[in-house]
């Protein structure tokens, strides 16, 4: 227990809010399989590192374990990490440093085998980005022929028969997660002289108004059987460029993640009619659908989970994007498991330590089951 804190507390200690404490936080990893005896490789997507570390048989089933080690900025304070009773707290405690170092000790090396099976950690630097398709988790599926969309180098070609990415799930299994539609709408308003603002027509508040609306249009209001509602958040708003004047635009991100049974431009047409604003699409990217609950490989999972964690580990839906897309469009059936925790992306971000050692045993316990399935990858 006390080398997954110290590993855990160690990889918080990295910004990796910014590309230079990506690349330490990357370099400090790969130096840590490496003394492992673990067979790792690295590339590079977008100037940013993509590291996997192998270890097994080709005979075998192929699990893949995903991480990221990006996170989102804070204040520096957050990346000192701390313990308060049963809570490891700090920037990426629970989303998801502290799993990556549960899967980095999870992962079999020579000292510690799992005869049967092979595993690959893949670790990516990215995910919490905004670019919508060259991401580092493509480029670890992506084959080394073929080019990104750019035209550029190809990927890892990493293929596998179960991929499990280590995002924030209190120990269920996601199998489902919501689409991302972030749109830049763009607001009209009329320029006055600040002292008379009833001369003019504020383009802050009406692009405010327009966002109210989009809360309430029908698609808002939808539900499905592993999610209550939608997500929609008002993420980013420019408007204005002096203090004395009625300002004349104003251009809001809306980032929705909308239900896996919704149309993007269904959705895009329901704002669309709510009166005149440009509409831009930032990122699109599809859901990632429920089904195959029944397989063997989430049944191990959440059979794995059961035996070590208290609650319930059920099949759930996730509100956040996923990354398992990546290895869903390239044929590897794939979920989201994490430990405990809460305030990924807030001020108090932490996750259980009860939990975490819970987590680890439950991917070794996982990875016993799984060495004797089939392996097709």
């Amino acid at each position: 227990m006390d080398e997954l804190l110290a590993l855990s507390e160690q990889l918080i200690g990295y910004d990796t809010s910014s590309e230079d404490g990506v690349h330490e936080a990357a370099g400090f990893i790969k130096g840590w399989l490496d003394s492992r005896g673990v067979e790792t490789e690295q590339g590079v997507c977008r100037g940013l590192p993509v590291i996997t570390a192998t270890h097994g048989s080709e005979s075998g089933p192929t699990v893949i374990l995903h991480g990221h080690i990006d996170v989102v900025p804070a204040e520096p304070g957050q990346f000192e990490a701390r313990i308060e009773g049963d809570r490891l707290i700090g920037r990426g405690a629970y989303d998801m440093k502290a799993a990556l170092a549960a899967m980095m000790l999870a992962l079999p090396t020579d000292d510690a085998p799992l005869p049967g099976i092979r595993v690959v950690l893949g670790i990516v630097s990215d995910e919490e980005s905004e670019e919508a398709e060259n991401r580092g988790s493509n480029y670890l599926v992506r084959g080394p022929d073929e080019p990104d969309q750019d035209g550029l180098s190809g990927g890892l070609g990493l293929t596998g028969d179960f991929a499990i990415t280590g995002e924030p799930t209190d120990m269920h299994v996601g199998v489902a997660a919501k689409g991302v539609l972030a749109l830049r709408l763009t607001v009209a308003g009329r320029a006055a002289h600040g002292s008379t603002p009833w001369l003019g027509e504020n383009a802050v508040l009406r692009a405010v108004d327009l966002f109210r609306g989009v809360e309430s249009l029908p698609f808002a209001r939808e539900s499905s059987e592993l999610f209550d509602r939608p997500s929609i958040n008002l993420g980013r708003i420019w408007g204005g460029d002096a203090l004395n004047k009625v300002p004349d635009s104003c251009a809001i991100d809306v980032d929705i993640r909308y239900l896996p049974h919704q149309d993007p431009e269904l959705i895009r047409e329901q704002i669309a009619g709510l009166g005149p604003a440009s509409l831009e699409t930032i990122i699109e990217l599809p859901p990632v659908s429920g089904g195959g609950t029944d397989s063997p490989w989430i049944k191990a999972l959440i059979g794995a989970s059961s035996e070590h964690h208290a609650g319930p580990s059920l099949s759930v839906g996730r509100d956040g994007a996923s990354d398992a897309l990546s290895f869903i469009r390239a044929g590897v059936p794939a979920v989201e498991f994490g430990p405990v925790g809460a305030g990924h992306h807030g001020p108090e971000e932490w996750v259980s330590v009860e939990s975490l050692l819970a987590y680890r045993s439950s991917l070794r316990d996982f990875l016993e089951r799984a060495s004797g399935f089939q392996g097709g990858g």
